[in-house]
């Protein structure tokens, strides 16, 4: 056996699982192996596929060495990536395993596709011609190999004319290679017309990408000015060169409007990449973008971690989106590491937004991104005139939310036949149930949080882990029955309200957790789109990317609820999401207006969105952020320490903040109780390390890390670099 092994390789395979370094095994001779290929190997009593990775394997003991069971028949992983994987994971201080694990979520696409049955016109010729015959002949009379039901459909025959000429030797079965999922994309399709800003935009953005190497420009420009059009010119130069084009978008209710507006430019959709993705679809998506068939893709922030042959442009949508955050496993910010993933691939990175995060447009000041503005709408349609309701002085009426000023804007809106949005952030009925006898509150058995009443479903639901159960008729602490009161709003309370003012009205309510998933979802928007609703009652789902012509009113309920957090960030968060839900209204041209409801209209945050001076928020904002030296002007990271014990929790807690090193740039803070300080059943505190913008944070957190006991039991410790969330 030893002496067998001394003919064989061996080489380094990183495997999916929380491995620090490839594991070694070892390759037959005469099995091709490279750096990038996926292979099976054994992994104790399991078989899993992993990457042959660069480098040599580290020695191991003959008796302890194992095999790799199959080479799989499927292109490599690029260098491109595998330096990706390694960045993300050395950046993110993640195990590159996990990384690596990103990258291999389609084990099924690792065997080629099957190809298709298919069938040739041959010399022989069928013993009697009928009409139907001769129409299958003429359509095959050019060679093509076709599908028995393609070639029925296009002669306009039934599969049993087909099934006649195969069993008379007319057709010859063939194999047909598997087509790509979407049809290759025209570039001359559909040229879209655009104003001079656009014009100067698109050349800029066509000079970038036609260059070909690494550079990131921020197009910020106004709700309805035509980003999408602008950066679609983009994505057509990087076609026109050959290259694989990445669209990365938050949400996946954007992805249906986006991709008709994709299919009006190109004349085919894009292939999408998201969670609701069928298991099948997924692995032909991710084989044909590693075999290069797939020129375009639009999806979700998993997107990035496709294994593109020929990646040319990336375009993140929405940049400044909290949903490009994972906080899960891998904690990562796809926003931030597709800059990383175009410069190690030397092309560029195109970020849009009309409200870009502070980040971004620091960066742009600074000269490290290139900015190119788009000032004006389409078509100069007007931005909505936005104007504040201070709820001290026009308050709602008694057991209502609704001011009358808004009620009185609402009835104006419909009377002219145009629809109304009202946007409150909060899904559900009402935020927490409550009995008016004993005071007993509803909450969630394994979080610290209250439960969520959906009285359309009947149902409290905790929205952390969850946990719902059904809405009960009594008090389960005192047990009386009929006096359990709903506290506060939530999207169906404001629906109930507005069935109240407007009885005869058409009202959508549309969130997240619809009845129905993202198809019922697809089907409202595009409902509301037709204009078959009056009033839309909605979450931040409907803050961003949609399209509504008849949207001519947007009022926010709760234009405050943003501030109400010691979040670092609110005041940009809130600015960006009533910016966006905002410029939902009059994109069309018609006139339009936004209503804040606020118990704050002095708040700089409400000054800049009713004065419609953003470049004022921003200085302000920019300004605070620098003297705090909060990012972008510091670094910030996060250890998220969780048990099953409250007791186990803190204890580790204090033991990493006691084996912190000293450092004259970095400070350590905490450990202090999350503010959602149980979920889904598991204790948690945090510790913030706070570091200037020079310090090395991550070789800080690596050292204090080491130097701290490991956890054990049910203690886990996460690494949060660049938190979004403080919760």
């Amino acid at each position: 056996m030893n002496r067998e092994l001394n003919k064989w390789r061996v080489i380094p395979v990183m495997v999916p699982m929380p491995a620090e370094r490839p594991y070694s095994y070892a390759v037959p001779e005469g099995v091709p192996v490279e750096p990038g290929s996926i292979l099976r190997v054994p992994l104790g009593p399991r078989e899993v596929a992993g990457v042959a990775w660069d480098g040599d394997g580290e020695p191991v003991e003959a008796a302890r060495l194992r095999q790799i069971s199959q080479v799989f028949d499927c292109p490599p992983l690029p260098a491109e990536m595998r330096r990706f994987i390694e960045w993300v994971a050395a950046y993110t201080l993640s195990p590159p395993g996990m990384v690596a694990r990103m990258a291999l979520r389609a084990p099924a696409a690792f065997d080629p596709e099957p190809p298709v049955e298919g069938f040739c016109l041959t010399e022989r010729r069928p013993d009697r011609l009928t009409a139907a015959r001769e129409r299958v002949l003429a359509q095959a009379a050019d060679g093509q190999a076709w599908t028995r039901s393609g070639l029925a459909h296009a002669a306009g025959v039934s599969l049993s004319v087909i099934d006649g000429l195969i069993a008379q030797g007319v057709f010859e079965k063939v194999e047909i290679p598997p087509r790509p999922i979407v049809p290759p994309p025209d570039i001359d399709f559909g040229v879209q017309e655009l104003n001079p800003e656009q014009k100067a935009a698109a050349e800029r953005l066509r000079e970038k990408v036609g260059a070909g190497v690494f550079g990131v420009t921020l197009l910020d420009g106004v709700t309805g000015s035509g980003k999408t059009e602008v950066y679609f010119e983009a994505v057509a130069t990087a076609l026109a060169a050959g290259k694989q084009v990445l669209i990365l978008l938050p949400e996946i209710a954007l992805t249906q409007a986006f991709l008709e507006r994709f299919h009006d430019r190109f004349g085919a959709k894009p292939a999408e990449w998201h969670s609701d993705l069928p298991p099948r679809r997924r692995e032909r998506v991710w084989r044909q973008v590693a075999e290069g068939q797939l020129r375009v893709v639009a999806g979700a922030r998993s997107a990035l971690f496709l294994p593109f042959r020929e990646l040319g442009l990336i375009v993140v949508d929405e940049e400044h989106d909290p949903a490009y955050k994972q906080e899960d496993r891998v904690f990562y910010n796809a926003r931030d590491m597709s800059v990383v993933r175009a410069r190690l691939g030397n092309f560029p990175v195109v970020l849009a937004s009309a409200t870009p995060s502070i980040e971004s447009r620091v960066n742009a000041d600074q000269g490290r991104y290139e900015r190119i503005v788009l000032s004006a709408r389409f078509a100069d349609a007007a931005l909505p005139q936005l104007s504040a309701i201070d709820m001290r002085k026009a308050p709602p009426a008694r057991g209502g939310f609704l001011s009358p000023v808004l009620i009185e804007a609402m009835a104006r809106t419909i009377g002219r036949n145009e629809q109304a949005l009202l946007f409150l952030n909060r899904r559900g009925y009402a935020p927490l149930t409550l009995c008016r006898v004993c005071g007993h509150r509803f909450q969630c058995p394994n979080c610290s949080s209250w439960l969520v009443e959906h009285r359309f479903r009947r149902q409290l639901a905790c929205h952390h882990c969850g946990h719902n159960e059904p809405q009960p008729e009594a008090c389960p602490e005192c047990g009386t029955l009929d006096h359990l009161v709903p506290c506060g709003p939530g999207v169906e309370r404001i629906a109930e309200e507005v069935d109240r003012h407007f009885p005869q009205a058409r009202t959508i309510v549309l969130s997240s957790d619809l009845l129905g998933g993202i198809k019922r979802l697809r089907l409202e928007l595009e409902a509301i789109a037709n204009g078959e609703a009056d009033i839309v009652v909605g979450t931040q789902l409907v803050a961003k990317g949609h399209n509504f012509p008849n949207m001519t009113l947007v009022g926010v309920v709760d234009a405050d609820l943003g501030l109400a957090n010691g979040d670092p960030r609110a005041a940009e968060r809130t600015f960006q999401l009533l910016s966006q839900v905002t410029g939902r209204a009059g994109r069309t041209g018609k006139a339009s207006i936004g209503l804040l409801q606020t118990y704050q209209p002095d708040h700089p945050v409400m000054q800049a969105l009713v004065s419609g001076n953003a470049e004022q928020f921003y200085e302000r904002e920019i300004a605070e952020r620098e003297r705090a030296r909060m990012p972008p002007f510091g670094r910030l990271a996060s250890l998220i320490v969780s048990a099953a014990s409250r007791a186990e929790a803190e204890n580790h807690a204090r033991a990493l903040r006691r084996a912190a090193p000293a450092a004259s740039e970095i400070d350590v803070l905490g450990p202090a109780e999350a503010p959602l300080a149980l979920v889904a059943g598991r204790h948690r505190f945090r510790l913030l390390v706070q570091g200037t913008r020079r310090s090395d944070l991550q070789a800080y957190l690596r050292q204090l890390l080491s130097k701290a006991e490991r956890p054990r039991g049910s203690i886990r410790v996460q690494v949060d670099i660049d938190p979004q969330s403080f919760l």
